[in-house]
């Protein structure tokens, strides 16, 4: 009877690709329903949308490559693809802008370079990148007023009619810039308590955005706690946000303050969800806090001297292309190996 030889580590994970995914979608609800609570149906809509798009984006491909469709749609990949860009576009982005974004993610980035483990780049990043590249204002103008489902946001059917309607000229009462790109147009005229007036901030940091951060935040927490994910990017990613925003724009009345950095965009999202993700990212611990540091100077930089008011979708990519370079100067250690020596060894006298 001929055995099967495997060379060691025999190690095993306990939890296949489609749990960790499955959990990954689960740690990202709350930030969703605070999305939801504080924007109306817009994401939810969108994350919908976005999801089955993936799926039968995936299927499509997968009928063309001739590779079982059900077993690979099993591993939960698409649909987290789905559910990042669902959670990242602007609430009343139109369905084409959607649809462009998924398929761009899903065909190109993901399944034209081999499928699931050897995309170079963050698949939901590059169609988020391509959509707002190839239509601004369709990806700037569409963001949600702050408001509640209980008053002021628009209904369900209304919101679902603007998004899959042919025109959108009925959403401006309903919309307004975000947070950061509010506060960098402004600052330039204004002074930071100027500034601060306008209703997109709120009585706190910005109206809305920070409880939808620390609801990403709270899931995040979460994954690191099930160690879905390590601590290395995220930590490394919002450092590093604190050490440039605390270097370079300790003056409100030139550049956002910290708080916005942290609680007024993509931040949490960014750094637990999309930075995080296990194929496009640095491999070793030590490449991983390189890796989340260059994300979050990266992401200072562009919101603060770039024409991009958040920044996540760029850094990361950016990033993505260093990954390779970066894994090669931190390996990880062999299994059963010693560590290194460095330094130049002595010499004992005779």
């Amino acid at each position: 009877m001929a055995l099967v030889q495997q060379s060691s580590p025999h190690a095993r994970n306990a939890r296949p690709t489609s749990r960790v995914m499955l959990w990954v979608i689960l740690a990202a609800i709350p930030g969703l329903i605070a999305q939801s609570l504080f924007f109306g149906w817009g994401n939810l809509i969108n994350v919908v949308w976005c999801i089955a798009l993936a799926l039968a984006s995936e299927a499509a491909i997968l009928k063309l490559r001739g590779k079982p469709i059900s077993f690979f749609l099993k591993d939960n990949t698409a649909a987290v693809t789905g559910l990042l860009l669902g959670l990242s576009l602007p609430q009343f982005a139109p369905w084409w802008v959607s649809a462009i974004a998924v398929i761009s993610a899903i065909v190109v980035a993901k399944q034209l370079y081999g499928g699931l483990g050897s995309n170079p780049f963050n698949p939901a990043m590059v169609g988020y990148a391509l959509a707002l590249i190839s239509f601004p204002v369709a990806m700037t103008t569409n963001w949600a007023q702050a408001a509640t489902l209980w008053g002021g946001a628009p209904g369900f059917g209304e919101t679902l009619a603007t998004i899959f309607s042919a025109s959108q000229t009925t959403i401006d009462a309903w919309t307004m810039a975000t947070p950061l790109d509010e506060y960098k147009h402004k600052i330039a005229t204004h002074t930071a308590a100027e500034v601060l007036q306008h209703p997109t901030f709120g009585d706190l940091v910005a109206r809305g955005w920070e409880w939808v951060n620390l609801a990403f935040l709270a899931g995040g927490l979460l994954l690191i706690w099930l160690r879905i994910i390590t601590w290395h990017i995220p930590v490394a990613f919002l450092a590093a946000i604190v050490v440039m925003s605390l270097a370079f724009g300790s003056n409100a009345d030139l550049y956002a303050p910290l708080q916005l950095h942290l609680l007024a965009g993509g931040t949490m999202l960014g750094a637990f969800f999309i930075a995080t993700d296990p194929v496009s990212a640095a491999t070793s611990h030590q490449g991983k806090l390189i890796y989340g540091a260059g994300i979050g100077v990266l992401v200072y930089l562009i919101r603060t001297w770039g024409n991009y008011p958040d920044a996540i979708a760029f850094s990361v990519l950016l990033m993505n292309f260093a990954v390779p370079f970066i894994d090669h100067y931190t390996p990880p250690r062999t299994y059963g190996h010693h560590k290194a020596k460095r330094g130049v060894p002595s010499k004992s006298g005779g």
